[in-house]
Protein backbone atom coordinates (compact mmCIF):
# COMPACT_ATOMS: atom_id res chain seq x y z
CA UNK A 1 0.00 0.00 0.00
CA UNK A 2 2.53 2.26 1.29
CA UNK A 3 4.64 1.46 -2.32
CA UNK A 4 1.45 2.56 -4.23
CA UNK A 5 1.41 5.85 -2.32
CA UNK A 6 4.96 6.41 -3.21
CA UNK A 7 4.24 6.06 -6.72
CA UNK A 8 1.56 7.98 -6.99
CA UNK A 9 3.48 10.87 -5.30
CA UNK A 10 6.16 10.55 -8.27
CA UNK A 11 3.58 10.65 -10.80
CA UNK A 12 2.07 13.79 -9.18
CA UNK A 13 5.56 15.41 -8.83
CA UNK A 14 6.27 14.20 -12.48
CA UNK A 15 2.66 16.21 -13.79
CA UNK A 16 3.42 18.68 -12.12
CA UNK A 17 6.84 19.56 -13.38
CA UNK A 18 5.65 19.06 -16.85
CA UNK A 19 2.51 21.51 -16.68
CA UNK A 20 -0.10 19.18 -16.02
CA UNK A 21 -2.03 20.26 -12.76
CA UNK A 22 -5.41 18.16 -13.55
CA UNK A 23 -3.63 15.20 -13.76
CA UNK A 24 -1.03 16.30 -10.72
CA UNK A 25 -4.15 16.73 -8.77
CA UNK A 26 -5.77 14.22 -9.43
CA UNK A 27 -2.36 12.07 -8.39
CA UNK A 28 -1.64 14.07 -5.30
CA UNK A 29 -5.71 12.64 -4.25
CA UNK A 30 -5.44 9.21 -4.50
CA UNK A 31 -1.51 9.34 -2.76
CA UNK A 32 -3.01 11.03 0.44
CA UNK A 33 -6.19 8.65 0.34
CA UNK A 34 -3.77 5.58 0.10
CA UNK A 35 -1.82 7.45 2.53
CA UNK A 36 -4.45 7.46 5.01
CA UNK A 37 -6.34 4.15 4.37
CA UNK A 38 -2.23 2.46 4.88
CA UNK A 39 -1.92 4.41 8.33
CA UNK A 40 -5.49 3.28 9.38
CA UNK A 41 -4.50 -0.02 8.48
CA UNK A 42 -0.59 -0.35 10.43
CA UNK A 43 -2.52 1.10 13.39
CA UNK A 44 -5.19 -1.62 13.52
CA UNK A 45 -2.54 -4.49 13.35
CA UNK A 46 -0.93 -2.50 15.84
CA UNK A 47 -3.87 -3.20 17.94
CA UNK A 48 -4.77 -6.37 16.86
CA UNK A 49 -1.28 -7.80 17.65
CA UNK A 50 -1.34 -6.15 20.87
CA UNK A 51 -4.41 -7.91 21.97
CA UNK A 52 -3.56 -11.18 21.24
CA UNK A 53 -0.64 -11.44 23.15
Amino acid sequence: MLHWTLVFLVIALVAALLGFGGIAGTAAGIAKILFFVFLILWVVSLISRRTRV
